[in-house]
């Protein structure tokens, strides 16, 4: 009966989630996010059936350094995309704190304007400490707001970094937003994230600061010449806008439509979700296992104790990861000498 009771909740979620409803969306979400593992399963359940209505959006993964103007650029942004008759999803993926577990900067202030939006989603979740950039889950929040038939999702990742390029494994299109700075900056970012970018975009390209975006976009055009495109039949675009007048938006967006369209016509968006598929399946394994292994009551004592000893510097890390994975898979290595 409590399972007739958990499929029949799970049921009426799921139409309300097609059906566009914020607060089931919101509470999709945060079931998908849960760890229990009554709720994993649950997640499960309800991604399946909303799995038909997934697909329809165009996903597009942001990154850029503290202090680019990422939560400002994506206001102005989704603003002009539900504009042009589009609803807007915001999975906004922010620092977790190590003593609490939530989201430093969970709340949308930062979005005043789209969060009050109709036709707008904002949702932040806490990294919970994946590396990356993003959330564990991030994918199936992904599915969940095509499901309410948002059809631009933008996902924010923590920072940029040579570790915070997961978002590209999710994403149809790559955005990295830089400031208008000279060639230091240049230097700054990691040659693989710019390998992976798709779409650059140089913000705050206003007022005093508009001769050095104009400088930025000829030097990172220089730099990405060099560099192998991350698609092939797609040479990487760097444009300039402000999103505090507005400037360049509209190009930014035309940009994404044409990257779209062509990914489409040629094959190469479905490729690369099926790619992107592939790779989330062996996320899971990977997480699944550490998981067990974790919770798994024989090897806790061992595991607190390697721990201890790699601190200490008795024992180096392969060897202690291998003595965790022997004893896990029912080897008779306990302890290593």
């Amino acid at each position: 009966m409590a399972d007739d009771t958990i499929d029949g909740e799970l049921a009426s979620l799921a139409k309300a989630v097609r059906a566009g409803e914020r607060r089931a969306l919101a509470r999709a979400i945060t079931l998908i996010e849960s760890t229990r593992p009554d709720h994993r399963e649950q997640a499960e359940v309800l991604l399946e059936r909303l799995l038909p209505e997934t697909g329809g959006s165009i996903r597009i993964g942001i990154s850029g350094t503290p202090g680019v103007g990422k939560s400002s650029f994506i206001e102005a942004f989704g603003l002009y995309a539900i504009d042009q008759g589009h609803k807007v999803a915001v999975l906004a993926v922010d620092p977790t704190s190590e003593r609490s577990g939530g989201s430093l900067l969970g709340d949308k202030t930062r979005m005043e304007k789209l969060s009050v939006h109709a036709n707008a989603f904002i949702r932040p979740s806490p990294t919970s400490g994946t590396l990356g950039g993003v959330a564990r889950r991030t994918r199936e929040a992904i599915l969940a707001t095509e499901a309410a038939g948002f059809d631009v999702v933008l996902i924010e990742t923590v920072g940029v970094g040579q570790s915070e390029t997961a978002v590209s494994h999710m994403a149809d299109l790559f955005l990295l937003l830089i400031q208008p700075a000279g060639g230091d900056e240049l230097q700054g970012l990691k040659r693989g994230i710019m390998e992976l970018a798709d779409l650059v975009v140089v913000n705050k390209a206003d007022g005093e600061l508009i001769p050095a975006a104009t400088r930025a976009v000829s030097d990172y055009r220089a730099a990405l010449q060099l560099l192998r495109p991350p698609e092939e039949g797609w040479a990487p675009q760097v444009l300039r806008c402000s999103a505090l007048t507005g400037d360049g938006i509209a190009a930014v967006w035309e940009t994404v439509l044409r990257f779209r369209d062509e990914a489409r016509a040629s094959g190469r968006l479905e490729a690369r979700r099926r790619r992107q598929a592939v790779r989330w399946m062996w996320d899971e394994v990977t997480e699944t296992l550490k998981s067990l292994l974790r919770a798994d009551p024989e090897i806790r004592p061992l595991l607190g104790d390697l721990e201890a000893r790699v601190l200490a510097g008795e024992i180096t890390a392969p060897r202690a990861a291998a003595a965790l994975l022997a004893a896990f898979m029912g080897g008779h290595e306990e302890n290593p000498d």
